[in-house]
């Protein structure tokens, strides 16, 4: 049987499928259709250092390829996430690794979470620090498309905490190596990526938005060859630990991720249509491991020939 752990700097995982931020809750909303141990990590939903509640309704709406959502990073703000028993007490008794996928308005909000958290490291495997908010001091621009802010936020996090680092970048640029290196330059341990794509679908009955936000991020299998390359990208411009996701949905989908440059694998949407999924691709993985021949997981990261 191939060796499926994957390194990604000072952690190991016992497999390389992860849970994407967003879409697997914190955990404990899944925890009776999926055997956590099972699984290399999960990401739990944002958490900001305030309560959010939100975009109206509705957030979501099924398109042709994937989903709509703009769901506006709802959470329950550190303090809640902290001491609450059913996010970070219940996520220290899971047994796989935890990711705490952080977020702010301000780079004071971004290291606000980290410190806090810093403080609470037991059960903490990595921090995400999502720097796809849109940043209110800067008249609005998103972190995650300002190679200047993203040093900024990355550096002010790093500094705030010793736990490992996961940076997820914005799809929305056009050189992603470009920020890539920027963030891992700036102290982040390993990227992820791609996150949504700004997208909109309308009603052609009601002529209105399908989602009262107006846009929301596209997700699914449409996205997978852009994340594909944008992967590919990034790959060749750090030697960093990259968690590819995007569309992913099968052990074919997460294979060819791996292959373009990823070291471990986000699933996120497919998740909604059936939890099952995940085992199913972990399986996956290991079954074309054995088929082909190859030893590890880690021997299959970057092997598109070119």
């Amino acid at each position: 049987m191939a060796d499926l752990t994957v390194d990604l700097g000072s952690l190991t995982l016992r497999n390389p499928v992860v849970t994407a931020s967003g879409t697997f809750g914190y955990g404990i909303e899944y925890a009776d259709l999926v055997p956590l141990e099972r699984l290399g990590a999960i990401t739990v939903k944002g958490v900001a250092p305030f309560a959010s509640h939100g975009n109206p309704t509705p957030r979501t709406a099924e398109v042709f390829g994937g989903m709509l959502n703009a769901i506006g990073l709802q959470g329950p703000g550190i303090d809640k996430f902290i001491h609450h028993p059913d996010y970070l007490p219940w996520l220290r008794q899971a047994d796989t690794a935890v990711f705490v996928n952080i977020w702010g308005k301000t780079v004071e909000d971004y290291v606000e979470v980290a410190r806090r958290l810093d403080e609470e490291r037991e059960g903490i495997a990595a921090l995400e620090v999502n720097i796809s908010c849109p940043n209110i001091k800067e008249g609005g621009i998103a972190f995650g498309t300002n190679l200047e802010m993203a040093d900024r936020v990355v550096r002010a996090v790093r500094e705030a905490t010793t736990l490992p680092l996961i940076t997820k970048l914005s799809p929305n640029v056009t050189r992603v190596g470009e920020f890539a290196q920027c963030v891992v330059e700036a102290g982040s341990d390993m990227i992820s990526l791609i996150n949504t794509i700004p997208a909109m679908a309308i009603d052609i009955e009601t002529r209105k938005p399908r989602i009262a936000n107006v846009t929301g991020g596209l997700s699914g299998p449409a996205i997978k060859p852009i994340a594909i390359r944008m992967v590919h990208e990034a790959r060749q411009a750090v030697d960093a630990p990259i968690i590819g996701m995007g569309g992913i949905s099968t052990a074919a989908d997460a294979i060819e991720m791996i292959i373009a440059g990823a070291n471990a694998v986000g699933v996120g949407t497919a998740i909604f249509r059936d939890p099952g999924c995940l085992l199913a691709i972990v399986a996956g993985i290991e079954d074309y491991l054995d088929a082909h021949g190859i030893a590890s997981v880690a021997e299959l990261v970057n092997t598109v020939e070119r």
